[in-house]
């Protein structure tokens, strides 16, 4: 292993602060994943509208989100590949959501997934989500049957 292959101190607890974000996906339990959010945090999601901003909008998001789901789903992450130095990290990885909705349809779906972070007193918090899917240029439409 190369010297430039060994994380930085930054970057395992970037890489621990987004295996926060999954236990709490997986739990269903959105006062866990937004603890970890500051409180000016803007996402931009798979889902209308534009942006959500602020920590209590993200929070009625995830809510919402987990609500949709009937029983246990699968939340992963995949290649995450995280950058940190000083107070600023980011990481971009490929996500995966697999379960049945609570109307009943099957979801078995891949996305783009883009975190920043900011260290403030000696704590790493979830400045900017953005997800999104490639769509076919043709259609207009989204390319959500897509696997990595």
């Amino acid at each position: 292993m190369k010297s430039q292959d060994i994380p930085t101190t930054e970057e395992r607890e970037i890489r621990a602060l987004i295996e926060g974000t999954v236990i709490a996906c997986q739990n269903k339990d959105a006062a866990a994943l937004t603890a970890q959010y500051a409180e000016d945090v803007v996402a931009f999601d798979l889902i209308n509208p534009m942006q959500y901003a602020g920590a209590d909008a993200v929070a009625q998001r995830a809510t919402q989100w987990f609500s949709s789901w009937e029983g246990a789903f699968t939340y992963e992450i995949h290649d995450l590949s995280v950058t940190a130095s000083g107070d600023t990290g980011f990481c971009h990885s490929l996500n995966h959501v697999k379960g049945t909705q609570t109307g009943g349809q099957a979801i078995d779906m891949w996305w783009r997934a883009t975190v920043c972070c900011r260290k403030t007193d000696g704590k790493w918090w979830v400045t900017h989500l953005h997800s999104s899917v490639p769509f076919d240029m043709e259609t207009g439409k989204a390319s959500l049957d897509l696997k990595p």
